[in-house]
């Protein structure tokens, strides 16, 4: 009666969990706290969902719009060793966000490509869709088309930064747009470089993943995305590795700046037990 009343509870508080886990998995019992308004942990060996917390919830994104930009481009077969220049309208108006790339900062597409996904830079995403086939317009249509083909059906884009709030998707839907864009060995390279160096003239300019995860031993990723408006909140999504099996993890709306990487490490607390806390 007591185990009942407790999945009622957990219910309520919009999570939940199948009752037909696959075999290994951790018992609903020791079911982690996440602190994030919506999630979704997936046995991808499996397919089973592991946790589901308000998984069809749609928010703003932010910049987990990136894996759809990337993947439009990649589709459009564009060369990635073309130059692209920086220009004012690359900058971001909306937010007035930070960026490393000056005006007049020369780079491949490759490149662009590579510090928007990893780095979240703003003005590469843009300059992406300024040089794309028909413009940002032209990009953000292809973006949907794409996102409709996936049948991703709380999901919409507006522009290829993530900057709009009206970039909006849901855990279930980003899970799936994850897996997508897992089979896209450029975006998983890219999204887990920890560092890059860019080199444009005489100035050398340093970019860090905006996921600390990737950087640390006891993380194996093979597929990572931040994301940040004030709207939306914090937003992660990630392919892992844990208890020797694939395991995505979407975390989204999250309220702290330490929240969803806490949300991270606890599931990972919760998959791997004993064996988590040895890890170094």
């Amino acid at each position: 009666m007591a185990y009942r009343v407790g999945l009622a509870f957990l219910g309520l508080l919009g999570v939940i969990f199948p009752t037909n886990l696959p075999a290994g998995s951790i018992p609903a019992s020791r079911l982690p706290q996440i602190r994030s308004a919506a999630a979704l942990v997936q046995d991808l060996n499996s397919g089973e969902l592991l946790i589901a917390k308000r998984a069809d919830l749609a928010v703003p994104i932010a910049s987990i719009t990136k894996l759809m930009t990337a993947m439009a481009i990649l589709d459009a077969r564009l060369n990635m060793s073309e130059t692209l220049t920086i220009e004012e309208s690359d900058k971001d108006r909306v937010r007035n966000s930070h960026s490393h790339l000056f005006i007049g900062t020369r780079l491949t597409r490759g490149e662009a490509l590579l510090v928007a996904l990893m780095a979240s830079e703003n003005r590469a995403a843009n300059a992406l869709g300024r040089t794309f086939p028909g413009g940002v317009a032209a990009l953000v249509k292809a973006m949907n088309a794409k996102a409709r083909a996936l049948k991703l059906t709380e999901t919409k884009f507006a522009d290829p930064t993530g900057l709009s709030d009206s970039n909006v998707s849901s855990a279930r839907d980003i899970a799936r747009l994850a897996i997508e864009a897992s089979n896209y060995p450029d975006i998983c390279k890219f999204t887990t470089t920890p560092e890059f160096t860019l080199k444009s003239g005489r100035k050398q300019m340093q970019f860090v993943n905006t996921n600390s995860l990737v950087r640390s031993s006891r993380w194996q990723i093979a597929l990572s995305k931040t994301g940040y408006i004030g709207e939306g909140g914090r937003g992660l999504v990630m392919k892992t590795r844990l208890a020797q099996r694939p395991i995505l993890i979407v975390l989204l709306n999250s309220v702290g700046k330490n929240t969803r990487i806490g949300d991270a490490n606890r599931i990972r607390q919760w998959i791997e037990g004993p064996a988590a806390s040895k890890k170094k």
